[in-house]
Order: structure tokens, then C-alpha cells, then sequence
């Protein structure tokens, strides 16, 4: 938030659910949608644009933010790209068969610090591609392609 905040950027934090945030700057915006699968992850696509960016641990969802043009981080900072959204389904795929037939448990790493900064730069860094992309006026064909 308060990266947006200091760009002066709207943020949607969409959810089937009501989402209790609190006291947040004017440029949030709370939408709430149909419950049903993906209803979310529908209106965040329907809605994105291209050099837009979207915070998500759903690979699916960054992948279909990626297609129209977008950009995609994860709340651990890795940014999702063009080059390896493929990848990363894969392995999503493969470790889900893995836990149906019991050959993993799910468990997820504790977000630390690490994850926080390295969050934080990569998001920086997508805000300032997006706003150097939408002040040329074109919009990235490749976001988050490459070093």
C-alpha cells in the first residue's frame, strides 16, 4: 500500500469474501465478487491492462494477467514473466500429483524478511517499468521478460 500510496496508484483488492482492511488511502478500491470458482481471478482478468501490475501466489492467475500484458509478483517478490510461467505451472501441477498420491505433504516456507524485501524491490521495479512504459505511451510485450 504504501508503495502505491507514494506513486499515487489505485489498488484492487478483489475476493469473493468481505475483506476487512481497515483504515486504507482513498486509492483502494475493495471488490467484492460472486462467490463460484475463479470469480475473482475473472474480474482481475477482465480488468487488468496491459503494464498493470498483479500480486498473486496463484500461478494461473499470473499467467492469465501475462497474456493480456501485465505484470505478475508473488507476495515472495519472484516476479512471474513470460519465460517461465510455463515452468512454474509445470511444477505446480507436478507437486499437486505429488500430494494426491501422498508422496508430499503440502507445506509452504514462513515469509520472511527476505521474502518482504525482495517483495518490495521487485514491486518497485515493476511500478517503475509500468510508469516508463505508460509515460512513452507503449505497453510492455514482454513484461518482466529478462534482467
Amino acid at each position: 500500500m504504501r508503495v502505491a500510496t507514494r506513486h499515487g496508484l489505485v489498488v484492487h483488492m478483489v475476493s469473493h469474501q468481505w475483506m476487512r482492511l481497515g483504515n486504507w488511502p482513498p486509492r483502494v478500491r475493495v471488490v467484492q465478487v460472486s462467490k463460484g470458482t475463479d470469480s475473482a481471478d475473472d474480474w482481475i482478468v477482465e480488468h487488468i491492462q496491459a503494464d498493470d501490475i498483479a500480486v498473486t501466489a496463484d500461478i494461473l492467475l499470473a499467467g492469465r494477467c501475462l497474456e493480456v500484458g501485465a505484470r505478475a509478483i508473488h507476495p515472495n517478490g519472484k516476479p512471474f514473466d513470460v519465460e517461465s510461467i510455463g515452468m512454474a505451472i509445470a511444477m505446480r501441477d507436478l507437486m499437486a500429483n505429488l500430494r494426491d498420491v501422498g508422496l508430499m505433504v503440502g507445506q509452504t516456507g514462513s515469509f520472511t524478511k527476505q521474502d518482504r524485501s525482495r517483495f518490495l524491490g521487485a514491486l518497485e521495479n515493476a511500478v517503475q517499468a509500468s510508469l516508463r512504459n505508460k509515460k512513452q505511451g507503449i505497453a510492455s510485450s514482454s513484461p518482466q521478460s529478462g534482467p
